[in-house]
């Protein structure tokens, strides 16, 4: 299956999350071509390589046309027709439809009118339309399966937007966060904009709090607008596999020969089995794995019994059936916009 990791350590937003999925091998002429069908006013993406506190990011950013001004209000049931009839295929209607939704029913709560009526200002309204289905387009090209995400730090302060001086989290934001893991940060800025938390509510399957089992095929960095004073201002995406083996490690590994003695300490209970040495070992292991790949083990050894010492000095020779099948249960290590200084966010 094929995953794709949301690493929010400094926030999300629409472009943030967009230059990142391209980062990491989104098609980006396929992207560009596709979002040609939305009618609306001409625009342009630029693509730029930047530096944010160490790590080579990519940042985009939607460029309109000078001599044609902006519509002045664009309403959510206008962008859901806009979406639907531009002819892109079901998945990327189905995943642009996901995140203005979760977008226009927050929205709609937070001001108490019908969510028809709910609408997107001027350029913020061109610039969340380019980056919800531009990120759509970028998951499509993908072809990503499955989507999970870190928690996400929202932000703090205010912020100055259409309506005057607002609470950062944005009152949309924090409504469509709701039930879902965030994060307190220090910095006293917008970190996630409400595209790119409508981007979480509406497309992410599950949380993590680290990378899960995977195999990474790829990894992107997006870049946001501001600097931020610590850290690297940057959505870090990760795409994978998901572990083919995840579940085939679990054999019962049998040991044949020990060169010492234990007093051991039998236990009948099948649920509680656990191999406790406080003194130091020299493991002396052959071993014959079939895998076509490397894996860096963490040897937990099962054993239908609790071995209980005192603190002892030994040398350990443990020979293993070099024929024998076993496996370990281990942690697998494979090596596998921003927001904007703005008044229209996004």
């Amino acid at each position: 299956m094929k995953l794709l990791y949301l690493d929010c350590f400094s926030g999300i937003s629409g472009d943030m999350t967009l230059g990142a999925l391209v980062d990491a091998g989104a098609d980006r002429e396929y992207i560009e071509e596709e979002l040609r069908r939305i009618k609306i006013e001409p625009f342009s993406l630029e693509w730029k390589r930047v530096n944010k506190r160490g790590i080579s990011s990519l940042k985009m950013d939607v460029l309109l046309d000078p001599n044609t001004p902006p519509k002045q209000h664009r309403h959510y049931s206008e962008i859901v027709r806009m979406i639907e009839g531009a002819g892109f295929n079901d998945r990327v209607v189905k995943l642009s439809l996901s995140i203005f939704e979760k977008i226009g029913v927050a929205e709609a709560k937070i001001h108490n009118i019908p969510i028809e009526k709910v609408h997107f200002h001027e350029v913020g309204a061109i610039d969340s339309i380019v980056d919800v289905i531009g990120t759509a387009l970028a998951i499509d090209s993908l072809r990503i399966e499955k989507i999970l995400s870190s928690a996400v730090p929202l932000g703090s302060g205010t912020v100055h937007c259409d309506h005057g001086i607002y609470p950062v989290p944005a009152p949309a934001t924090l409504e469509m966060m709701r039930g879902l893991p965030i994060l307190p940060t220090s910095h006293a800025l917008e970190m996630t904009t409400p595209t790119g938390a409508g981007i979480v509510a509406g497309l992410v399957d599950e949380f993590a709090k680290s990378l899960p089992p995977m195999i990474v095929e790829t990894i992107g960095y997006g870049a946001g607008t501001r600097d931020l004073p610590n850290q690297p201002n940057v959505l870090r995406v990760v795409v994978g596999q998901s572990d083919p083996y995840l579940n085939k490690y679990h054999v019962h590994h049998e040991e044949i020969h020990h060169e010492h003695d234990h007093h051991h300490h039998h236990h009948q209970d099948p649920d509680h089995h656990h191999h406790g040495h406080t003194h130091a070992h020299d493991h002396h292991h052959e071993h014959s794995h079939g895998h076509s790949h490397e894996h860096h083990h963490e040897h937990g050894h099962d054993h239908p019994h609790e071995h209980g010492h005192e603190h002892h000095s030994h040398d350990h020779t443990h020979t293993h059936a070099p024929a024998h099948p076993h496996c370990h249960p281990a942690e697998h290590i494979h090596e596998g916009r921003d927001p904007k200084p703005e008044t229209h966010r996004h």
